[in-house]
């Protein structure tokens, strides 16, 4: 008896050694790890949400608002979905939505007569919006030029230095926006080009450029294109705000359009998150120009090997009524009334918020609000300046003084202008 009590004994101690050893190792697992840096974009909208005050703006938010501040369901989407009602959980419709979404897609960029198209001299596939369309990317170039670099401009949106480090490519910058003249500091943008090794990638944003609005003039683009013809540099745009620079998809395609005339071979993300309204349902695409159709079935190949680790393939449903939209002549030309009328408003609280300083007085000039296009206005408020706007008016926006525009509205354009003038009046 008293050795089965003394076996018993033993085999508890051993168990209960065993589940202590077994906790102390789960729990020394992640001691290590801390905190991740916030994301500055987020970290607005987290603080504005905690915030009680009635009259408190968020000019963070990077997706469209009506005057009222509330996000936008597009009729040509409420259209699209009584169209696809039914069918987006066919599993036999992926395949062929997602050779829809391609095509359609790179018309909206490339033109529906590009020589590219017609002749099947493109890789497309279908991406996690831009986001995921800038990640496949960026994977595919250390995949095939490990010893490359991304050059991305200063700014830019702040996700694009995380997307290809990340992917562990060495991010570079070049000269882009110019603080003094809040516009594009083109000689030394120019500089940068000429003096960046031969054959080296380059971030470009073709219309809206985010974080400051400033785009290069027709001829300017010109001047970028013969450049990278000159030093054999691969461009790789990022389309994610096409049409909310002039309100027409084809003028906002330009810079891409003088790219293709000049020959090069390119690469292009987009995304319908903003211009279709459909952040949520993450539609992009990414296409890579090729030297024929052979290459372009072989870099699809490889893209849509990439994808297969990542993510396998994406939600079927934003795919399908994107495809829908711009497939029927009906609904994309509807879409295209929608975006100019979002275009349109933004442009009128453009102006209108530069008026409104102007009226009260402010000692600053204010022409780079009317100057820039697109989404964003990069306002030139420091970061104290900011911080006041927070504090004292409930006011966000990111540090860097991006203002949103789609969050300024008829009934609080006012309210914003008398906080930004009491923040600047002494300069």
């Amino acid at each position: 008896m008293q050795r089965r009590r003394m076996m018993i004994k033993w085999a508890r101690d051993t168990v209960r050694r065993r589940f202590m050893s077994t906790s102390a190792a789960a729990i020394d697992w992640w001691d290590h790890v801390g905190h991740a840096p916030k994301d500055p974009i987020m970290s607005v909208t987290e603080a504005f949400l905690s915030d009680t005050s009635p009259n408190k703006i968020n000019l963070g938010v990077g997706a469209y608002r009506d005057d009222d501040g509330r996000p936008v369901v597009l009729q040509c989407v409420r259209d699209g979905e009584v169209k696809i009602a039914g069918t987006e959980f066919l599993e036999s419709v992926s395949a062929s939505v997602s050779s829809k979404l391609v095509e359609e897609s790179v018309k909206l960029i490339y033109g529906k007569e590009a020589d590219f198209i017609k002749e099947g001299r493109f890789a497309g596939v279908q991406a996690l919006s831009g986001t995921g369309a800038c990640r496949l990317f960026a994977e595919f170039q250390r995949r095939f030029y490990p010893q490359s670099r991304i050059y991305l401009p200063i700014p830019t949106w702040s996700n694009h230095h995380n997307i290809w480090r990340d992917a562990q490519v060495p991010g570079r910058t070049f000269h882009y926006y110019h603080p003094d003249s809040k516009g594009l500091h083109f000689a030394a943008l120019m500089d940068d080009i000429k003096n960046a090794p031969d054959r080296s990638f380059f971030l470009l944003h073709p219309c809206a450029h985010n974080p400051t609005g400033v785009d290069p003039t027709e001829e300017q683009w010109r001047e970028i294109s013969n450049l990278f013809k000159v030093k054999n540099h691969f461009p790789f745009f990022d389309m994610a705000y096409q049409g909310f620079a002039s309100g027409d998809l084809d003028k906002d395609a330009k810079a891409i359009r003088i790219f293709l005339e000049d020959g090069h071979l390119i690469g292009c993300a987009q995304s319908f998150a903003k211009n279709m309204g459909l952040y949520g349902h993450r539609v992009g695409c990414l296409s890579v120009l090729c030297v024929d159709a052979k290459q372009a079935v072989a870099i699809k190949s490889q893209l849509q090997h990439i994808t297969r680790a990542m993510y396998s393939s994406p939600p079927v449903h934003g795919i399908l009524l994107v495809s829908t939209i711009l497939s029927d002549p009906h609904l994309k030309e509807l879409w295209k009334k929608e975006l100019k009328v979002m275009a349109n408003r933004i442009h009128r609280m453009r102006s209108t918020l530069h008026e409104s300083l102007k009226k009260l007085g402010s000692p600053l000039n204010w022409d780079h609000m009317t100057n820039q296009v697109g989404m964003f206005c990069f306002s030139g408020l420091s970061p104290d300046q900011v911080n006041r706007l927070v504090k004292e008016f409930h006011i966000y926006m990111t540090y860097d003084g991006r203002i949103s525009m789609a969050g300024v509205t008829t009934s609080n354009v006012s309210y914003l202008a008398n906080a930004i003038h009491e923040v600047t009046k002494f300069g």
